[in-house]
């Protein structure tokens, strides 16, 4: 075995002078396809969701009350399994979610009536939590300091092209029902095994366990340079829920769930309903998923952009411009008279909304030390469900009461100017190690 070098340093310290390699380019695939896969089933059902009402004799809040199904599970599981993952390690949690979750998403296709598919797609939501959740806390402790910006906005890029699959499942798909759209989400719980195969235990929470030769051993496979040095932690202790709200970490916490919250209101009142509100403008089924696909495509380049401007402006700057810019298009999208207006409004609005979204899965990962790093995500991303959970239905009261396009669009607009009012007071983490 290797000697041991006399040198003591912080865990962060071990990840400043790595280099990236291609074993980082094997964690990113598997953990890439992971929130592919988290993104697909969250959509899946959207676009069928017309066949889904007819299958059931439902209105647009019985359809809204299915689509957050899954949401609505995945809160309590996140808060569950963010403990769970600084207890028993970010690589089990990752794996045993998965399979779980495509064994009752698959239960779920054959489900007889509308009471039985929610509370299925509500247990699929609870286990499906484990790998949300954990993911890119996950990414970001085996990445280098001066790459992990930049490479966790890049797995954000996961997200639409998990909404171009559901989309391309809905036309190819679609016709055959929703239940063999859902069969095929089910069949994605099997890419945790490349999960298992592919990417080690976190260094930083081996060393927080005081396993330090296993943090060793995965340090030498990520090439670190300070592969061998002794290596200090904040804690030790498993952090718990309640830590979150302590000290000087109270203020950040209060700040990031209620940004958490106002964040995914303002993407999910959208996206949930995008086919229906466009069908009110005069487009048709399968022009308006041509559509969304469209905004899909412009979700790319946003998030390359903003991989590319964090690095070098930090999170916070890069982050309020993009919001304030999507607000912008949101705005446009809002009040467009003309399809052309319409389409530049709603690809404004995807570009820096989601390129906003990259930066923030990786500053949201940033903001606590390891030892409550999944708990804090947990609590952030249960704060994300919350709204992902209310927004389909509170859209669907508000379009089965005939409010219309211009006031929907507005009251979701508001929700993206309320985020950037919140960034302001949170720290600034790009180039630091994480604790």
């Amino acid at each position: 075995m290797t000697a041991v070098d006399s040198r003591t340093l912080p865990i962060g310290a071990a990840f400043d002078r790595m280099p990236f390699t291609r074993r980082h380019v094997l964690i990113a695939l598997a953990l890439f396809i992971a929130f592919v896969i988290e993104s697909w089933e969250q959509l899946a059902l959207v676009y069928v969701s017309g066949g889904l009402g007819a299958s059931f004799g439902i209105d647009e809040t019985g359809i809204g009350i299915a689509l957050s199904a899954v949401a609505l599970g995945m809160i309590p599981g996140v808060l569950v399994w963010g403990p769970v993952a600084d207890r028993v390690g970010r690589k089990p949690t990752a794996f045993w979610s998965l399979p779980a979750y495509g064994v009752i998403a698959f239960a779920s296709a054959f489900s007889p009536n509308l009471p039985v598919l929610v509370a299925l797609r509500v247990a699929s939501g609870l286990a499906l939590a484990g790998v949300y959740t954990i993911t890119f806390p996950y990414f970001l402790e085996l990445l280098p300091t001066k790459h992990r910006g930049r490479a966790a906005v890049y797995l954000s890029i996961g997200w639409p092209i998990g909404m171009l699959a559901a989309i391309g499942a809905s036309v190819t798909l679609g016709e055959l029902g929703w239940h063999v759209v859902v069969i095929a989400s089910a069949a994605a719980g099997l890419w945790a095994f490349a999960i298992r195969a592919w990417v080690p235990e976190s260094p930083y929470w081996l060393a927080a366990r005081g396993r330090q030769e296993e943090a060793r051993a995965v340090l030498r496979e990520l090439r670190s340079p300070d592969a061998e040095a002794r290596f200090t932690v904040v804690s030790e202790r498993v952090g718990r829920p309640l830590d979150l709200f302590h000290g000087p970490l109270a203020r950040v916490t209060v700040v990031m769930l209620a940004l958490n919250f106002f964040f995914n209101w303002g993407y999910w009142g959208l996206q949930t309903w995008l086919p229906t509100l466009l069908q009110s403008k005069g487009l048709t089924l399968s022009a308006s998923l041509g559509f969304a696909a469209l905004s899909a495509l412009m979700m790319i380049p946003g998030y390359v952009s903003a991989s590319l401007l964090t690095g070098r402006f930090g999170r916070k700057k890069v982050f309020l411009v993009y919001v304030v810019a999507a607000a912008l298009g949101g705005l446009l999208f809002a009040t467009a008279t003309t399809m052309p207006a319409l389409y530049l409004g709603n690809f404004v609005l995807s570009f820096f909304s989601l390129g906003a979204w990259g930066v923030w899965n990786t500053w949201n990962g940033e903001l606590y030390p390891t030892h409550l790093r999944g708990t804090g995500y947990s609590w952030a991303t249960a704060a994300q469900l919350v709204a992902t959970t209310v927004a389909p239905s509170a859209v669907g009261a508000l379009l089965a009461h005939a409010t219309g396009f211009t006031p929907t669009m507005l009251v979701i607009n508001a929700f993206m100017v309320a985020t950037a009012l919140l960034a302001v007071p949170l720290p600034e983490t790009e180039g630091r190690e994480l604790e």
